[in-house]
Parts: structure tokens; sequence; C-alpha cells
């Protein structure tokens, strides 16, 4: 038998050791984290996840404020940008025409372009004030009724922190369900409209189907990019270490309680704290990539399995 080729054994090496490289710097990270933040662990435990007080001149923290407001903007943001995003994407692959699909997905591709912080100076100086003069006293308005939903309107709070992480989501939920969409066989749409099916009947049973393993992988790409978000959502959500208890709340993320206090840390102790929770945030978020892998596989694998049946 032949031996290998030395220029394919170093490229096998090379690309092995690239591969292995990520491995190590991701538990790399997770060891550092972990051993600057071992004297807020040894001291707190795990009670920490669940307690809400945050005293730095007292030494007492926890970080239920800060799971809470990041948990309940990525997720409402994420239902709102799944919505929008796969709507404009099936627009511009099943409706729009030529002149109206190359510019809408051109600025599509620009949003995706803009600093964070612009978007955060935009929620600061028109968003925020349309929140509390326009759109939340009208929410107040006709929804009060709603759980989490009751006043002040401020312009400052969860809706603002939720409708910025939309927008900056957007960019990829479209882009990426855009391209699983035109990836549906022209055969398998033109077969179902033969049959007598409607535009909608074909989006229903031949187009959405076939693309909703591409769709999730969207929504989970768009749902770590508004987790991990931190500048723009640092400057519209109001910054408060009490739990959210409505849509116009001021409230903290993980990622914004960390970038707002590091360089003003009171003592020992709350610079592990904050470390702490850069620990959780980075295992939530290998939380959320895994169970996404676990849906798309899941999703995948029921595609095949029908399409052998």
């Amino acid at each position: 038998m032949r031996g290998l080729d030395p220029r394919e054994l170093l490229f096998r090496g090379f690309v092995t050791i690239a591969a292995m490289a990520v491995v190590v710097i991701l538990l790399l990270m997770v060891v550092e984290l972990t051993h600057t933040a071992w004297p807020a662990i040894d001291k707190f435990g795990l009670k920490f996840i669940w307690s809400t007080e945050w005293n730095p001149p007292k030494e007492r923290f926890g970080a239920l404020p800060f799971i809470a407001g990041t948990l309940v903007t990525s997720l409402l943001a994420l239902v709102v940008g799944t919505v929008i995003g796969v709507g404009a994407a099936l627009f511009l692959v099943e409706f729009a025409p030529p002149y109206v699909r190359v510019p809408v997905s051109y600025m599509v591709e620009l949003l995706a372009a803009i600093p964070s912080v612009v978007y955060g100076l935009w929620g600061v100086f028109v968003l925020g004030p349309w929140i509390q003069k326009t759109s939340g006293p009208f929410i107040l308005d006709y929804f009060s009724w709603m759980p989490f939903v009751k006043g002040p309107a401020l312009a400052v709070g969860v809706l603002a922190a939720v409708l910025i992480l939309t927008i900056m989501i957007l960019p990829t939920i479209i882009a990426i369900s855009r391209d699983v969409i035109i990836a549906v066989p022209r055969s398998q749409r033109e077969g179902i409209l033969a049959l007598g099916a409607t535009r909608w009947e074909m989006i229903r049973i031949a187009v959405l189907p076939y693309a909703r393993s591409g769709v999730l992988g969207a929504a989970i790409l768009g749902l770590a990019r508004a987790i991990g978000e931190t500048l723009a959502v640092a400057l519209v959500i109001g910054n408060s270490t009490n739990v959210p208890d409505s849509i116009f709340s001021p409230a903290y993320t993980m990622a914004s309680v960390i970038a707002n206090q590091f360089r003003e840390v009171e003592n020992s102790t709350h610079e592990a704290a904050l470390i702490y929770i850069g620990l959780l945030l980075l295992l939530i978020t290998l939380l959320v990539n895994a169970i996404a892998r676990a849906l798309v596989w899941r999703v995948t694998r029921g595609q095949i399995t029908t399409v052998v049946e």
C-alpha cells in the first residue's frame, strides 16, 4: 500500500489542529472563568442563580434579575423576529418582483453591517421617545388587562430592548430563511400548484415543511445573537437590578450588567460575582446551541424518514 503524500499528511495535521484548537480555547475559557469566579462560587454556590439581591457594599449578590432580563428580552425578540423574518423571506422568494427583491435583499444585508452602538443610539433618541409618547400609552390603553403589561410607559426598559434586539436579529433570520426557501425544488412547488393548490397552500404544504430545519437554525442563530448582545441593550434597557415585572420596566441583561459594572467594581467579591455571571452566560449560550443542534437534527431526521417512507 502506497504511503500517504507528505503534503496530505501535513494538511490533515493542520486541519486536525485547527479543529482541536476550538475545543481547547473553549475549555480554557471555562477553566479561567471558573478559576476567577471561584470566590463567588464558593461563597454563594448555586443559590446565586435564583437570588434576587444585588448589593455590592454589603457583598450580597444574586443573578436572577439578570438571567430573567436576558431570557425575557431574548425570547420575546426571537418570537417577533422569527415571525417577521420568515414572512419577509417568503415575500422576497415567492411574491416580490426582481426590481423589489434585489434592493430589499441588499438592505437586509446592510442592516447586518450596522454597528450595535448605532442601534443603541437610535433606540435612545428615536425608539425610546416613540415608546414613551405613542406606542406605550396605546398599549396601556388597550392591553393593560394582559399580564406583564402595566405602566407607566418609559423610554427605556424591556420593550425598548426587545424591539432593538428584534431589529438586530432580523438580518440573520431573513437571510438564512431566504436561502433555505430558495433551495426548495421548483418542481415541488409546481407539482402542488398543478394539483389545484393555492399559493398559500403551496407555501404551507411544499415550502415550509421542507425549509423548517433551516428556519429553525436561523431562529436559533438569532437567539444566540440576542443573548450575547451588549452595548445596544445596555443603552436602552434602563439598567435596573430588579426582576422586571412589566414590558416597560427597566432591567438588566447578563451581558449589559458586566459591561456597565466591571470598571466600577467595589470589592473583590463584586468582581468575582460579575465573572460568575459571565460564566453562567457562557454556559447558557452553550446550552442553547446544543438544544438547537438537537432540534435541527431531529427535524432533519424526521424529514429524511418521511421522504424514505
